[in-house]
């Protein structure tokens, strides 16, 4: 009965969550453009089944991935897991936590392959593209990226080192990598960092990050347990870079190689 009560609280939250979007649609295409939809039945039905969709994912979330992350996390930073007693020492090392960075790297590439708004992004850069982008790889290459930011994130709150540095540097490198990428990925690549913080992701790598910093010593939950949504926004774009360039740079060098080929006698 009271998760009947919770779907419900949940439908009528999402309800409110779209009908800004309904409204502001509907604005534009009777009062703007001042045209009647050709599927509009189509559009009805589809609005239906995102409101239904989406309340059944967040409850999913709530009920499930949310929980299991902070109990994970606090597991795994268990002085009974990490040193197999209940004592712990009073400077703990940072290579006491290898398997918290093994399971926030897992974790990261995981709800990211998984993440709705990266596959509708990858699937229409497909299509633009005319199958030039494969939407997998651009999603594998988006989630390697998430995976590593998340591995670092996690990394931070456990040495305890200031966020700004992380991200400041992570952007450095990001422009750098801006002036030799191709023109025509930028853009896609700048997106592929915005999209990774979305339903799946967000609150699994939140609830990693606050049960990581309360899990530890001296660690504040309000500073040391956010940022690790930062790290998984500046990491992809570096990641679907790199993946591009690298890629532009091989079929550069395997068109140079044939055309020596074609040259010799």
């Amino acid at each position: 009965m009271a998760l009947l009560e919770h779907i419900s609280d949940t439908v009528l939250g999402t309800i409110f969550d779209i009908l800004p979007i309904a409204a502001i649609l509907l604005f534009f295409q009777f009062l703007v453009i001042r045209e009647k939809p050709v599927n509009l039945a189509q559009i009805a039905w589809g609005f239906l089944y995102v409101l239904m969709g989406l309340s059944l994912f967040l409850v999913g979330l709530e009920q499930a991935l949310f929980p299991i992350g902070e109990t994970m996390a606090r597991q795994l930073t268990s002085t009974q897991f990490l040193y197999g007693s209940d004592v712990a020492p009073t400077a703990p090392h940072w290579q006491d936590f290898i398997w918290v960075y093994v399971f926030a790297a897992a974790i990261g590439f995981a709800t990211t392959v998984a993440e709705p708004a990266l596959i509708a992004v990858s699937v229409k850069a497909n299509e633009v593209s005319g199958g030039a982008l494969n939407a997998w790889g651009l999603r594998v290459a988006v989630a390697v990226g998430v995976a590593v930011g998340v591995a670092v994130g996690t990394f931070r709150i456990v040495t305890g080192t200031p966020l700004p540095l992380y991200i400041m540097a992570g952007y450095v490198v990001v422009m750098l990598q801006t002036l030799r990428a191709p023109r025509g990925i930028v853009p896609l690549a700048y997106d592929s960092g915005g999209v990774t913080t979305s339903t799946v992701t967000v609150p699994v790598v939140t609830a990693l990050g606050l049960g990581l910093a309360s899990a530890i010593p001296g660690r504040s939950v309000l500073i040391d347990g956010f940022g690790l949504i930062a790290f998984a926004s500046v990491f992809p774009i570096m990641s679907v870079l790199g993946y591009t360039t690298a890629a532009a740079w091989r079929r550069r060098r395997k068109a140079a190689s044939k055309r020596d080929e074609e040259s010799q006698p």
